[in-house]
């Protein structure tokens, strides 16, 4: 009786062991890293590169690792019960099935599942190759079961094997992103990259193009001493160009083209071609997305564009460091001049001109400001008020509450911009009437 006892008891632990083992590795092959198993078989890291497959045929491994766990659980619960039914008859096989439940859940189960939750990539490259083994061993039995989920599912309309579409693989992506965690400035400001990188196909030139009315252009039709002057007096390297109209743009100059005319006449402004120095321009229209300008900058080589609506009539331009700055946030150098659209304020509230975009908003101080029907602060509050507003004029939106500060003409140019916590404590810091 001893020996029997002695070995049933050593099978039941060897048994134990491998659920153990079995159960894991499936936690942790699962919620292993697929980014750092990528990055370390790129390296050369074999048993990477093994976990890599093995997720790429997740439903053998998972039918795998569940056979083998179900086969060792149920045979340990056997031998229990088998040896403890000859010792204290019909109830051995209560006291089989406590003691056993007990020992699966503690040390085959919450034990290892929990080990494996908390190093799942270490744990996942030292059971790979031992797993992969198994795969191959059990493949045919796991395949034939695999057949039979799949037909006994598909009459419910359940396709196993279905792949993310790409919506569903962008969101996943998305909320990949979100949990990047960490509330420091450079982990904030990465966040916001990755965000904006996922957002160019859905953002319209229009959204970010340089308005018009501050674009700064010129008339062919001025004297050349004029257009020289303008150049000069200008911050930008390339620069519109129209005749008669400023709709009516014939062309791009470029101000090192300008300068190669006049050291190649020695100075003389007179002897420079104004109407051949221009290049010829690149009208875009302004429901272009970001990505596809992008990428027409990079196949194009060229980094300035003109946009224009579905009238043909001149929009605005756009240019590839104002996509780039969409991703990196702006981008500014010893020529640029600062705007100080946004001026936060002593008591939480903010001053906002009325052309800064919704999108630089939200970027910079994290808010979900939609931006779907317009895309400056302005447009925004004419979009909800359904008005153009007068000074004094307040309006709450979203949970932000807006108070008209300043108008000019039809032009809503200043907002007091109170977020939705201020705009909470501010009413209950009011007196009740």
């Amino acid at each position: 009786m001893t020996t029997d006892w002695l070995i049933t008891s050593a099978a039941i632990i060897l048994l134990l062991i491998l659920s153990g083992l079995f159960s894991g590795s499936e936690t942790a092959l699962t919620a292993a890293s697929r980014h750092r198993m990528h990055s370390l078989a790129k390296q050369g890291d074999r048993r990477a590169q093994i976990v890599i497959d093995l997720h790429a045929r997740n439903e053998r491994l998972i039918g795998a690792i569940l056979l083998g766990n179900n086969l060792v659980n149920i045979t340990a619960s056997a031998l229990a019960t088998g040896f403890l039914l000859s010792v204290f008859g019909e109830a051995g096989i209560a006291y089989a099935t406590l003691i056993v439940t007990l020992l699966v859940v503690v040390f085959s189960e919450v034990l290892p599942k929990t080990w494996a939750l908390n190093h799942p990539d270490r744990m996942s490259l030292a059971v790979a190759p031992t797993v992969r083994v198994l795969v191959f061993l059990l493949g045919p039995v796991t395949h034939a079961i695999y057949i039979i989920v799949r037909a006994t599912l598909k009459p419910f309309g359940v396709e196993l094997g279905a792949e993310l579409g790409r919506a569903e693989a962008e969101e996943e992506l998305r909320g990949a992103i979100d949990l990047h965690e960490g509330e420091e400035p450079e982990t904030r400001h990465e966040r916001q990259m990755m965000r904006s990188i996922l957002d160019l196909d859905e953002v319209e030139v229009g959204e970010i193009m340089t308005h018009r009315r501050t674009v700064s252009t010129i008339d062919l039709g001025s004297k050349p001493d004029e257009i020289v002057d303008q150049v000069l007096a200008s911050q930008f390297t390339r620069i519109p160009v129209y005749r008669d109209d400023p709709d009516n743009v014939v062309g791009v100059l470029h101000t090192k083209e300008l300068l190669r005319e006049l050291r190649r006449h020695e100075g003389d402004v007179s002897k420079v071609d104004f109407d051949e120095l221009p290049s010829e321009p690149w009208f875009i229209p302004d429901t272009t997305s970001l990505l596809d300008q992008l990428q027409a900058f990079r196949s194009r080589r060229e980094h300035f564009a003109v946009v224009v609506d579905e009238y043909g009539s001149l929009m605005g331009i756009v240019t590839l460091e104002d996509i780039l700055e969409e991703i990196v946030g702006e981008i500014e150098d010893e020529h640029d001049t600062p705007v100080s659209g946004v001026r936060p304020q002593p008591d939480g509230t903010y001053i906002v001109d009325g052309t800064v975009t919704i999108r630089d908003l939200n970027r910079e101080y994290d808010w979900d400001l939609p931006d779907e029907e317009a895309a400056t602060v302005a447009g925004l509050v004419l979009h909800e008020s359904r008005l153009i507003p007068e000074k004094g004029q307040v309006f709450v939106f979203y949970g932000f509450r807006f108070e008209i500060l300043r108008r000019v003409r039809n032009q809503v140019a200043s907002i007091r911009l109170t977020p939705p916590s201020t705009a909470e404590a501010q009413e209950a810091s009011e007196p009740d009437d």
